[in-house]
């Protein structure tokens, strides 16, 4: 009846498509990717990878991969800030805008890495075929529905006009800002619209990279004759990112930039009038502000740009993408192997519009600060960006919260609280070391130390009841695993005799300050809300 059944059908090979299909297929869980595009991105867009994204590509085991397309040491330019000069050629006056903290050794293993998508989506398309995933290029979706049992979708090859049938047991749009996909499920979104219109010039200019004297920056803005043009430099200078504003109620549109109009746009901006520039590429791009009103219809869900789209201040845009992908990725997995309940699949819209709102306001901010337009109400409510990539808080039914709060607090708070993500320690393992980052993929862990072996016994007693994957590991100096850097209790925020549960995905789910009691029907209760199951199933566990 159908040509294709797979369990997870993905549309959008973008960051945050091939993503998907990257986490699902090391979950063991076979995905079609459906790409317009006839290869991945041939341009360096969203240049910069935040900690937190290496911290999934790590656990997804392709961090060396990443980390091998890095050109040089990036990092510097990331420590440079967002500056703003009146040229480039006047790099030594420039103005600091903002100095954004990233990570540290006591935040994560992993540091920021400049890197354009250009380079990494390849790796991503190799591994994810490498576990399991169809990707289609040249393949368009025409059209979907959707039942109690799964979606039915109709695709087309563009080069051969072929239509093929689609049987899929959930759709995931991960197709960027104008998703066919949202637009088939009649989603509306919410937020400001169109802030500004800009064009992204790629191009070379050997002079620039000399006259900028090894400035570090991740992004310089040019304030030439009252227009602001900004240039990235994370993914090296071969070639620049420039990304001057037009105006199209002044009647300018993308059309009007002719290369060799775009030459001179550089060279004003450089400040040196008979600088060499090779236009390589332009794209027209809108600044816009809309979070879909919901991620998930039914079997289907939105992620990415589909979900949520924000101004380019701040960087948000592709990592949290990517964010959302394993969110969802680990949850359609459990419910797939019939380990978790649908329920946990609601929590993938309550935790990530939650995220993905906060992301949107945090980016619009920056871009008012950026434009010269802030307000003091404005830089009152900017937070830190490692607030923003690494600290950010989840509230659903599969976080048991001591006292829910904002999804962005004022200052970064990883102390082992439920909904947060779970602190990174160094650890060491018959001589060999790790950082409790490396213990979460797939299974609930619990951790403990040797006075909570009751808490590590009623663990694993309720997760054999419920057919729960879940791995119990004690921390202590005689110990399986053992701290070399900080103290264990003090960074997860519990007495002797205590116990943290982390999910799948590193974010703390529960935890108790003291000795068990009733270690059986705390956790049993405990477990099967994290997984989306039936109270009834927790009882009969205990």
């Amino acid at each position: 009846m159908y040509d294709v059944n797979i369990p997870v059908l993905i549309v959008g090979a973008g960051p945050v498509g091939l993503s998907t299909a990257l986490f699902s297929g090391r979950h063991g869980i076979s995905t079609m990717l459906l790409e317009k595009r006839s290869a991945t991105s041939t341009l360096p867009r969203a240049p910069g990878l935040q900690a937190r994204t290496l911290e999934l590509f790590r656990a997804a085991g392709i961090r060396e991969e990443i980390r091998a397309l890095e050109m040089g040491d990036s990092h510097p330019f990331f420590e440079g800030g967002i500056i703003q000069v009146d040229t480039f050629a006047e790099i030594d006056k420039a103005v600091v805008l903002e100095s954004p903290s990233l990570d540290g050794p006591t935040v994560s293993p992993e540091r920021v890495m400049g890197c354009g998508q250009d380079r990494y989506e390849k790796v991503l398309v190799d591994k994810a075929r490498e576990f399991g995933s169809d990707i289609r290029f040249g393949t368009r979706l025409v059209e979907f529905t959707q039942d109690d049992e799964g979606v039915t979708a109709i695709a087309e090859e563009l080069d051969t006009g072929k239509r093929f049938t689609i049987r899929a047991g959930y759709l995931v749009g991960g197709d960027g800002a104008n998703s066919a996909v949202r637009q088939q499920l009649g989603v509306e979104r919410t937020g400001r619209g169109t802030v500004f219109d800009a064009l992204s010039i790629y191009f070379t200019a050997p002079e620039l990279e000399v006259m900028l004297k090894d400035r570090p920056f991740i992004l310089c803005y040019a304030n030439v004759n009252g227009t602001l043009m900004g240039l990235s430099r994370l993914h090296g200078c071969n070639p620049f990112l420039a990304a001057p504003i037009y105006h199209p109620d002044k009647g300018e549109k993308p059309e009007d930039f002719t290369d060799e109009r775009c030459v001179e746009i550089v060279r004003a901006a450089s400040g040196r009038p008979e600088m060499d520039v090779e236009i390589v590429a332009k794209v027209p791009w809108q600044g816009a502000q809309l979070v879909a009103e919901r991620f998930r219809t039914g079997r289907v869900f939105l992620a990415g740009d589909a979900a949520h789209l924000h101004p380019p201040a701040g960087g948000f845009g592709a990592n949290t993408g990517i964010h959302d992908a394993h969110n969802l990725s680990w949850k359609l997995a459990a419910v797939i192997k019939g380990w978790a309940g649908d329920t946990l699949l609601d929590t993938y819209h309550d935790e990530r519009h939650a995220v993905g709102s906060a992301m949107a306001e945090q980016a619009m901010v920056r871009n008012r600060i950026r434009h010269g337009y802030a307000s003091d109400e404005d830089r009152a409510t900017m937070v830190d960006d490692i607030i923003i990539t690494l600290g950010y808080r989840y509230v659903s039914t599969a976080i048991s919260s001591e006292k829910p709060g904002p999804v962005l607090t004022p200052h970064l708070e990883l102390t082992g609280e439920p909904g947060t993500r779970a602190p990174h320690l160094w650890l060491e393992r018959d001589g060999v070391t790790l950082s409790t980052i490396d213990l979460f993929w797939d299974s609930y862990v619990l951790l403990t130390d040797p006075a909570g072996a009751a808490w590590a016994k009623a663990a694993e007693n309720a997760a054999a009841a419920l057919g729960v994957p879940l791995k119990a590991h004690v921390v202590g100096p005689d110990s399986e695993l053992r701290t070399t850097d900080r103290d264990f209790h003090s960074v997860y925020g519990i007495s002797p005799g205590g116990a943290v549960l982390v999910r799948p995905d590193a974010f703390v789910t529960w935890r108790s300050d003291g000795s068990a009691q009733d270690p059986d029907g705390v956790l049993g209760e405990v477990l099967a809300r994290a997984a989306g199951l039936d109270p009834v199933a927790a009882k009969a566990a205990h």
